[in-house]
């Protein structure tokens, strides 16, 4: 019928000109198709109980253009086999009018006899969307209408309808089209308190009520309060559909976030098994790979298309899956990945030759072991990029295969980059020192070894200098080191036994009585050191002085003697690193965002809040730098707030984060609230939002802060040119306050950068009229884009 095609055809998500996610739901539960159901859901609307939602009684309010989808506990495939509408409409609670409107032919064909009587349309909405010029709409009302009433019979003109009368209906009409919800809102009510008896149109409240749904679902999700967005898909299963397919992924989001992986995989099923509009099944499987595992993952991919080409639908990103199963398995060495997709990124690696595809496949085999394989994309990672991140790989490879000292020269130029570059580093360190026969090492060499372990005092080549000096037959040195790496780690046996017997071998009885004494009890060979050889230590055998050190992977001797002499240490007051890295991917992760400053609507509500809280937050209280992990949660609030007066928003954060702890409900909110402005101040809107979910706020406060991350996100997604997400985040902003002209002049810039002239000369003549000059600046900029001059831009 034309209603599916307008459906199918006619429906594009978050577009103006299109049919909004409100009418697609409005027809979607007028429609007579079979239901399926999406997914099982654990729901626990406001804190309460699971509870379960009867299919039955709700699918024939629920039906969608493509096969619906509810929150339920069924079985989250497609069922062929679901009874028919009507035998579902006899399950459910009775019928309304509409819905026995649409059991009339059924009735007819059964040879029951119905009265005829011509229908009361509501046409307003008809002709409202014709008098605008929306075809979408218009031909999308005219489709539900004719499924509610299916004697209706639209008008061939409908601009000829008889226009309302009702001129505040009319309105009305217009505040929803605009997404002006609160206004229609108030409207409504200002017409009912003026006009006794006077109820809308049952169709305007019901789509009102699904568009605030929405509206609030999304925040809900933007804000991340998973459980939030859980319980108002849950309460609003009509937002459950392939028409609104956004609304989907963020419910299969919550459900992931909310440890219900399997709820949010079954999301993902429903809409590859139900949903057909290519680009929207594409993106679909790009946002799972995002939030699922491999093996989960490998289940969605099996539902795969033809394309109508000869290959697949998903083809255009299997490289990009594949590199991103491949890591994935960078991350799970038990995880074995498909050789189908190591074959595609080692084909796109030869091809594409990025350094990025070897060093991926390099981990991989490095974290199975097979070292051969590894090295091999490792050298071929670093002759087209020397990182920290593929030197790191490498010098791993190299020390697994014995080969420390090229390890050590690899990693040396990288060691500071991050912690796992320094124990990556440190690893080579203590492998190279503990190769038997020694290494054969430059005086340049050793120095900058020693220099870097005394710096991070790291005992396991402290103890290695120490046997390496003794085998150099420099007992002084040897002994330097062993104190040394005792000094660090006093519970260090071998180093321990290398000092007993370089202290015997000096002749040292002192000394070797004083560490027997330290050692009583704890170490069978320091005991028996100086007795006849007769005598057998009871204990288990002990690590010998010239042993590999217990890294991973393990060494084997090799390498010949070195003669010059070895420098005794110094010691410096740094922790030591122990453990080498086993993936060093993190080193690779981009620096911080940079930050900027907090937006008007941050500086007012902090000014209002230092004109109300003074007192123990002055600057002088918190001068000196201390650990808010030891302060009392009140203690912690007052110094948060004393933090933001000198301007030291980070530290700011943790103080308030202790202060959270506080089991008084007015504290929580004022810890919640200041370090959501602590975060707005360091310019991380994302983890303001974050903080102003950890207690509850008063409306003021909230309005504050959501206003102010609204402007902060629309500025940053500005910055990197973002221009349709900046234009998101201002129209959601704007539905709480007013825009200032400072963000119309970004709005007016997003418009035109987006050649959306016309949006943009609106704007830019608006601030203009203000006397604002960056309004005459905008048209400038406009006139120059649109009738570009020689030498212009």
């Amino acid at each position: 019928m034309a209603f599916m095609a307008v459906a199918v055809a006619g429906f594009t998500l978050a577009t103006k000109d299109h049919v909004s996610p409100e009418d697609k739901i409005k027809l979607a539960k007028s429609s007579r198709l079979e239901p399926q159901t999406l997914l099982a859901a654990d729901i626990k609307p406001g804190g309460a109980t699971e509870q379960t939602v009867d299919l039955r009684a709700v699918a024939d309010r629920i039906q969608a253009t493509a096969p619906s989808a509810v929150l339920s506990d069924g079985p989250s495939n497609p069922q062929p086999n679901a009874p028919a509408p009507d035998a579902l409409a006899q399950a459910a609670p009775q019928s309304t009018a509409p819905q026995a409107a649409q059991q009339q032919p059924a009735q007819q064909q059964s040879g029951q006899a119905q009265p005829a009587s011509p229908p009361k349309v509501d046409e307003s909405a008809l002709r409202y969307f014709a008098s605008r010029g929306d075809k979408a709409r218009l031909q999308a009302e005219i489709s539900r209408l004719q499924t509610l009433y299916p004697n209706w019979t639209p008008p061939a003109d409908p601009l000829a309808v008889p226009q309302n009368s009702d001129k505040q209906l009319e309105a009305m009409w217009q505040l929803y089209s605009e997404g002006r919800y609160a206004e229609l809102r108030k409207a409504i009510a200002d017409r009912q308190t003026a006009e006794a008896g006077w109820q809308p149109p049952a169709d305007l409240l019901e789509r009102l009520d699904v568009a605030e749904a929405r509206a609030r679902l999304v925040n809900a999700s933007d804000l991340k309060q998973y459980a939030t967005v859980i319980d108002i898909a849950a309460n609003t299963q009509s937002l459950l559909t392939c028409s609104d397919i956004d609304i989907l992924w963020r419910v299969a989001e919550a459900f992931i976030r909310t440890d219900r992986v399997k709820r949010g995989q079954d999301a993902y099923t429903y809409m590859l098994k139900s949903c057909t509009n290519p680009q929207e099944r594409l993106a679909t499987i790009q946002k799972a790979a995002a939030m699922l595992s491999y093996q989960p993952m490998q289940d969605l991919l099996a539902l795969e298309k033809p394309d109508g080409n000869g290959g697949r639908e998903f083809d255009s990103i299997r490289t990009d899956l594949a590199r991103r199963f491949v890591a994935q398995g960078n991350d799970d060495p038990k995880l074995t990945v498909s050789q189908d997709y190591l074959s595609q990124v080692e084909r796109v690696a030869r091809s594409q030759g990025l350094a990025s595809d070897d060093s991926l496949l390099g981990w991989y085999y490095l974290r199975r072991s097979n070292y051969s394989d590894a090295e091999q994309w490792f050298e071929a990672a670093h002759t087209k990029e020397d990182s920290a991140a593929i030197s790191q790989g490498l010098a791993l490879v190299l020390i697994a295969d014995h080969k420390p000292q090229e390890a050590e020269e690899a990693m040396y130029k990288w060691r500071n980059e991050s912690k796992d570059a320094m124990a990556t580093y440190l690893a080579a360190t203590a492998n190279l020192m503990a190769l038997q026969p020694p290494a054969n090492l430059s005086e340049d060499v050793l120095g900058r070894m020693a220099g870097e372990v005394v710096k991070q005092k790291y005992v396991p080549t402290a103890q290695q200098f120490g046997w390496y000096a003794r085998s150099l037959n420099q007992p002084q040195a040897a002994a330097r080191w062993f104190e040394t790496a005792l000094r660090w780690k006093p519970d260090d046996e071998p180093s321990a036994y290398g000092l007993a017997i370089t202290r015997n071998q000096l002749n040292d009885r002192q000394g070797v009585a004083e560490v027997q004494r330290l050692w009583a009890g704890r170490s069978q060979r320091i005991a028996v050191l100086g007795e006849p050889a007769t005598r057998t230590p009871t204990s288990a055998p002990l690590p010998s002085p010239n042993q590999t050190v217990q890294l991973t992977p393990q060494i084997a001797p090799q390498g010949s003697l070195q003669s010059a002499p070895l420098a005794a240490p110094q010691a410096t007051p740094l922790d030591p690193i122990t453990q080498p890295p086993v993936n060093a991917q993190a080193a690779a992760e981009p620096a911080a965002p940079v930050r900027r400053a907090p937006p008007v609507e941050y500086n007012q509500a902090e000014a209002r809040t230092r004109t109300a809280v003074r007192g123990a937050r002055s600057p002088a209280g918190c001068t000196t730098t201390i650990s808010a992990e030891l302060l009392t949660p009140a203690n912690a609030l007052s110094r948060g707030w004393c933090l933001m007066n000198l301007n030291r928003p980070m530290e700011a954060v943790e103080a308030f984060g202790v202060a959270l702890n506080n089991t008084d409900p007015k504290s929580r909110e004022e810890a919640a609230y200041g370090q959501s402005l602590a975060y707005l101040r360091a310019g991380l809107a994302n983890n303001a939002a974050v903080a102003a979910t950890k207690a509850p706020m008063n409306h003021q406060r909230a309005a504050e802060l959501q206003v102010a991350i609204l402007s902060d996100r629309a500025l940053s997604a500005f910055s990197g040119k973002r221009y349709h997400e900046a234009l998101l985040y201002l129209d959601q902003r704007s539905q709480l306050q007013q825009e200032r002209v400072d963000l119309m002049v970004l709005r007016g810039y997003c418009y035109l950068n987006l050649k959306m002239y016309d949006d943009a000369e609106r704007i830019f003549t608006a601030v203009a009229a203000t006397g604002n000059r960056d309004g005459n600046r905008g048209l400038r900029d406009l006139r120059l884009a649109t009738h570009p001059q020689p030498g212009g831009y």
